[in-house]
């Protein structure tokens, strides 16, 4: 049997995402090789180091895991019900043109679901994370409670794709929706750093089209949200992924059940 790290699973995920964010850090702001991976996507220099760290510290701590990594795929055993989702830096393109809204995220999946996660905030040097039970925020070593609040009206809407559920949906229509401008105000932080930010209160709400089961990017601000008391669904207001998939996460259900409203009001005029 591997030796194992005395760390908790939550702790090693910690550890983990704060080891990629000092890459991140360290690396901010020199010139970075671009390597590219399709149209329009590419990684950096930066990104395949902050994966690296993580991933050997990973390997180390728990040698009988398997990991997927953004950049390097899958490794380890096939028959482990233990699989470690890694997105060293996300937010490449707010990182090469030197724009600090980016976010290092490791998850732990056990079986079908996401036991532990923490999203590193590499220029903050916050680390929002949850052992599956409780969610906090540490900065300067000290953890202080993640509490949802849709006081700021702020909503992030992704608008990259795919997306799987145009024209029926399109994130960018919720941004001409008069209702939506009356009730809240639209952000676009091109990083899954906002997922977080719901937990914390820092934003009402975060939506996205997309299937994100076992995604690296999502894994990890989805199971803070969860654990912080959020109200998350698919775009229709189904489990999270099912169905339509997509993401609603909402600090509270007043702030989501406006949301599905002006969702579903974009399915039936298409129809």
């Amino acid at each position: 049997m591997p030796i194992m790290d005395a760390r908790t699973d939550a702790e090693l995920a910690v550890a983990a995402a704060q080891a990629g964010a000092a890459v991140v850090r360290g690396m901010y702001g020199t010139q970075l090789t671009r390597f590219e991976k399709s149209a329009g996507d590419f990684a950096t220099a930066a990104d395949l180091e902050a994966e690296r760290v993580i991933l050997d510290l990973l390997r180390t701590a728990r040698p009988g895991d398997a990991v997927t990594g953004e950049e390097s795929g899958r490794t380890g055993a096939d028959d482990t019900e233990r699989m470690w989702l890694v997105d060293p830096l996300c937010g490449t393109l707010n990182y090469a043109v030197r724009n600090m809204l980016v976010a290092v995220n490791v998850a732990l999946r056990v079986g079908s679901d996401i036991t532990v996660a923490a999203s590193a905030d590499p220029f903050a040097e916050e680390v929002f994370w949850t052992d599956g039970e409780r969610a906090h925020v540490r900065a300067g070593g000290v953890d202080e409670k993640l509490t949802p609040s849709s006081d700021s009206r702020l909503v992030d809407v992704n608008l990259d794709p795919p997306f799987p559920n145009g024209p029926g949906f399109r994130a960018v229509r919720l941004l001409a929706d008069a209702e939506f401008a009356e009730r809240f105000q639209p952000r676009v932080v091109s990083t899954t750093l906002a997922v977080a930010w719901v937990a914390a209160g820092r934003r009402a709400a975060y939506v996205t089209d997309g299937h994100l089961r076992d995604s690296v990017h999502f894994a990890g601000g989805i199971a803070l949200c969860q654990a912080a008391g959020c109200v998350v669904t698919g775009l229709h207001g189904q489990p999270p992924h099912t169905g339509a998939g997509g993401l609603v996460v909402a600090a509270d259900q007043e702030t989501h059940t406006a949301l599905l409203q002006m969702i579903g009001n974009q399915v039936s005029s298409d129809r």
